[in-house]
C-alpha cells in the first residue's frame, strides 16, 4: 500500500473516531431536584451504551432555560414544571417533549427544631420568622409555594418572612444549616437529607407537579439525546426515579 494512501486512511480513521466520540456525548440540563436520581440514571445509561458519556448540569429550571436560550450546547432539558417547558416551546427551543415523573411539595424544618407547624396558617405565628423557598422568578418550587400561600390567602402575611434561594437544593441547605426556621422543598429533596431535616406537613397544590423532558431542537447530539430520553422513560429509568421518591406522572 502506498505510504500516502496509508496516511490518508489513518487520518480518515482518526476523523471518524473523533466524530463517533463526540456523537456519543450528550449534555443534559436538569432541575436541581433531579440531581441524585439523574446522576444514577447517567451511570446506568453509560453502562448500557458503550462509549456514551452523559454530561449533567443542574440548577433552577428557569435559569437553565435562560442558558439554553443564549445558545448553551445542551441536548436534553428536564424541567420541574410545565410553565418553564412551555416557555421553551414558545421560544422554539425544543423538539418533542414528554412528562416523565411527578413530585410533591412539603414544608420542612431543621431536625432539631422545636417548632410544630401543622398547616400553612401556622407560618403566621411570631415564632416563625424566616422561611425559605426558591425564587419564583426562576425556580418552580418557589412558584408552587407562592401559589399555595396565595390560594390560602396567606401571602400578604407570610411574604415578608420569605428568604429566596437560587434553587430548591439551596433552600434545602438553608434549612439543614438552621439559617431559616422552615422551608418549602420538594418531597424528594427532603428525603435526600431525612436525618438533617424533618417534614412538618405536605402542602396541597392545585396543579399537577409533573416534570417534562425534551430534546433541544438545536442540540449537537440529537440521536444520543433521543436514546437517553427513551432510557429515562424506560422501566430502568423509572425505577431509579422511584428509588428517590419520585412519582409516576
Amino acid at each position: 500500500m502506498p505510504i500516502r494512501f496509508h496516511k490518508w486512511l489513518l487520518a480518515a480513521a482518526m476523523v471518524f473516531f473523533n466524530a463517533s466520540a463526540c456523537a456519543a456525548e450528550v449534555t443534559v440540563s436538569a432541575a436541581a431536584s433531579l440531581t441524585d436520581a439523574f446522576r444514577e440514571i447517567a451511570r446506568g445509561y453509560e453502562a448500557q451504551h458503550a462509549g456514551a458519556r452523559v454530561l449533567l448540569n443542574f440548577g433552577a429550571s428557569g435559569a437553565l432555560l435562560q442558558q439554553i436560550a443564549k445558545g448553551a450546547p445542551v441536548d436534553v432539558f428536564a424541567s420541574a414544571d410545565q410553565e418553564t417547558m412551555d416557555q421553551a416551546q414558545q421560544q422554539h427551543l425544543i423538539a418533542e417533549r414528554r412528562d416523565f415523573t411527578r413530585n410533591a411539595l412539603v414544608l420542612i424544618l431543621p431536625a432539631d427544631s422545636r417548632l410544630t407547624p401543622a398547616s400553612l396558617g401556622d407560618l403566621t405565628q411570631p415564632g416563625v420568622n424566616r422561611i425559605t423557598m426558591g425564587n419564583p422568578a426562576v425556580a418552580p418550587i418557589g412558584r408552587y409555594a407562592r401559589r399555595a400561600l396565595e390560594n390560602a390567602n396567606l401571602w400578604t402575611a407570610v411574604g415578608p418572612k420569605i428568604i429566596h434561594a437560587q434553587n430548591v437544593r439551596q433552600a434545602l441547605d438553608y434549612v439543614v444549616r438552621s439559617e431559616v426556621d422552615a422551608g418549602f422543598v420538594f418531597a424528594t429533596d427532603a428525603a435526600v437529607l431525612k436525618d438533617k431535616v424533618k417534614v412538618a406537613f405536605s402542602v396541597a397544590v392545585d396543579v399537577p407537579m409533573t416534570y417534562p423532558i425534551a430534546r433541544i431542537a438545536a442540540g449537537p447530539s440529537g440521536e444520543e439525546a433521543k436514546r437517553l430520553i427513551a432510557y429515562i422513560l424506560s422501566p430502568a429509568g423509572q425505577a431509579v426515579l422511584a428509588k428517590y421518591g419520585f412519582l409516576q406522572p
